[in-house]
């Protein structure tokens, strides 16, 4: 089933992909001793299983018919002996292939994982996170399979059809035969089934994938989804998506639920051929049967015993069984290659977050100085959001940013943090290019308030601290202090040891905004960016803020970008954008002297105001 990228998945590849497959052996070499020593136990353990049989036979025809008890026991030692040498070959084979397995995705789990931290922002814009987490939980725990039970079991099985065809023809060339006759069509039922199931399993993993976006989209969204009644809606469209899901399964389900009654059929029709021609042999009424009689001399006849025959019953039990289990190898491979098709197309997304040059060298944001000359921008290469944009902010200074939505204003701070880069012009700190700053110093000296405010799993003081251990408790509990928050916090019996529930359900949006600000200060940064940072708080928690903000901006640069005009009223330059471009610049009493967008702004929500009062 082909899957357009757009989608999330690419175009079904090759039954058997041998470059993904060495990119997936590549991850065992760090294992190979183990792996070596796994598959010698393997071939070990199907030789030990095939002579079982071969045992029997004797046990029938040397000991038990001729009455010889005391061989028997020697016989059934030696039986004894075998089971108990495979069995602990078998669990110790399982156990190193389960250590190699989880370890092999340990390795994988966590290169996808670093990959992901590396990808910027702008591959973020494109790729639902349900997908996201899809290949980083459920694709990678299906390659676990693929290592720990696949490869090795694989020449496992190989081999032990190996042996038993050969202890088979060792003991009766005209009953092995006879045997590998079902063979042949039951090779052309597993090619077919091979290539109905793996269809199957391709649609299984792209609804999976499809049903995990779109859960993550509706929790993460039920705010929404209540508040607009959208529920049945919701239901409607999970179900289509669950239905699809459970007929795929259902499909993967019908393959197995027809091939395995055919193997079944088919080692019970070798059975029944052994049984008869063995039968007819033994009592020599070849003869009375032209068919037995044809066969007997076209096979080449030969003395067969009940030994024989019960060996050969016993083997060929033995026989469709490793059959079976290559066929589910082989779905666990094709799962295994449509999995690692989406992990290695993702570790294949070259879109890194906007690095300095490698000889770049070590820097410190000292003064705080911007400057912005002739910079263009756009998202997708073609539409520019940024126009020709010129502005510089002196050590110290305060600037406001206010405009339309769309207008520009979060580019700015995206551009500025190197989220992504800039087409064309110059940004420069200090006098230092932008392109030549390492991200790393870049961001350590930068803060940033978002109006979106996201909250870690852990206690209130890893969120301020978001565990860097450059910050001690004292700087958090003193940034806490400065922003407000430590009134709430001092409230709580555990104060700042309290756990914070997912995505902060146990704090108010005011109270997760202080945080964000408490996060902030804390790191004492040179540049404080507040994007939209007190839209989502009550009044009397602005004030609080503003006072704090008052203070701790003396002496270091900041931008704000704010849609309240009444809060940036004291910010020494204000940047007006509109469609991308710079209209107006200057101070409040300047623009609104200048008459033009700002003073029609302040003017609009000063009336509303008013209204509202």
């Amino acid at each position: 089933m082909a899957r357009s990228v757009a989608d999330g998945e690419v175009t079904m590849g090759k039954a058997l992909d041998t470059a993904l497959l060495k990119r997936l052996v590549v991850y065992l070499r760090p294992h190979k001793w183990r792996v070596i020593l796994a598959v010698v136990m393997a071939i070990t353990a199907a030789f030990l299983g095939a002579l079982l049989p071969k045992l029997s036979q004797v046990a029938i025809d040397d000991h038990i018919l001729k009455g010889d008890m005391p061989g028997l026991l020697w016989i059934i030692a030696a039986m004894v002996g075998l089971m108990i040498l495979n069995s602990l070959m078998q669990y110790g084979l399982t156990y190193l292939m389960q250590y190699v397995g989880q370890q092999t995705i340990h390795a994988v789990r966590m290169k996808l994982f670093t990959h992901l931290q590396d990808l910027s922002m702008r591959f973020y814009d494109t790729n639902p996170v349900g997908r996201l987490v899809t290949r980083v939980t459920s694709d990678v725990e299906v390659l676990n399979e693929f290592f720990s039970s696949g490869l090795v079991m694989i020449v496992a099985n190989i081999f032990t059809i190996i042996w038993i065809v050969v202890l088979m023809f060792v003991m009766s060339v005209p009953l092995t035969l006879l045997t590998l006759v079902t063979v042949v069509l039951l090779l052309w039922t597993t090619s077919v089934f091979r290539v109905k199931v793996r269809a199957a399993y391709r649609e299984v993993r792209y609804q999976l994938s499809r049903m995990n976006a779109f859960i993550n989209e509706n929790i993460t969204g039920v705010l929404t989804v209540k508040l607009f009644g959208q529920e049945k809606r919701m239901n409607r469209e999970f179900a289509e998506i669950n239905k699809a899901h459970t007929d795929a399964n259902v499909r993967s389900v019908f393959y197995y639920a027809v091939f395995f009654p055919v193997v079944n059929f088919l080692s019970m029709a070798a059975v029944a051929l052994i049984i008869w021609y063995g039968g007819t042999m033994i009592a020599q009424e070849a003869g009375d049967s032209v068919v037995v009689s044809w066969l007997g001399s076209f096979l080449g006849g030969e003395t067969l015993t009940f030994g024989i025959i019960f060996a050969f019953y016993q083997y060929t039990e033995r026989f469709f069984r490793p059959i079976r289990d290559l066929s589910e190898k082989y779905n666990i491979l094709q799962n295994a290659m449509a999995s690692s098709e989406r992990i290695f197309e993702l570790m294949d997304t070259d879109i890194p977050t906007p690095q300095a040059t490698d000889d770049a060298v070590p820097f410190a944001i000292t003064r705080g100085e911007i400057d912005f000359k002739d910079v263009c921008f756009s998202y997708d290469g073609e539409n520019r959001i940024i126009r020709d944009l010129s502005f510089h902010v002196n050590p110290g200074e305060t600037l406001a940013i206010v405009g339309a939505t769309g207008a520009g204003k979060t580019t700015i701070i995206n551009i500025l943090m190197r989220y992504y880069d800039y087409e064309s012009g110059r940004v420069a700190i200090d006098d230092r290019d932008l392109k030549t700053i390492r991200t790393k110093d870049l961001r350590r000296d930068i803060a940033v308030v978002m109006q979106d405010i996201f909250t870690f799993r852990g206690t209130l003081m890893d969120n301020i601290t978001l565990n860097d251990e450059t910050i001690s408790r004292q700087q958090a509990i003193a940034a806490a202090k400065t922003v407000g928050i430590s009134r709430y916090i001092d409230t709580l019996p555990k104060g700042y040891d309290t756990e914070v529930r997912e995505r902060g359900a146990t704090l108010s949006m005011g109270q997760r905004q202080l945080i964000s600000f408490a996060r902030a200060l804390a790191r004492d940064p040179r540049i404080l960016i507040l994007d939209e940072a007190t839209s989502n708080v009550d009044t009397e928690t602005e004030k609080l803020i503003q006072e704090a903000i008052s203070k701790l901006l003396e002496g270091r640069t900041s931008i704000v970008i704010a849609h309240r005009l009444s809060t940036i009223r004291s910010a020494d330059k204000i940047l007006v954008m509109h469609k991308g471009r710079l209209r107006e610049m200057g101070t409040h009493e300047e623009l609104l002297d200048h008459d033009g967008i700002y003073a029609k702004l302040y003017r609009l929500q000063y009336k509303r105001q008013e209204t509202e009062v």
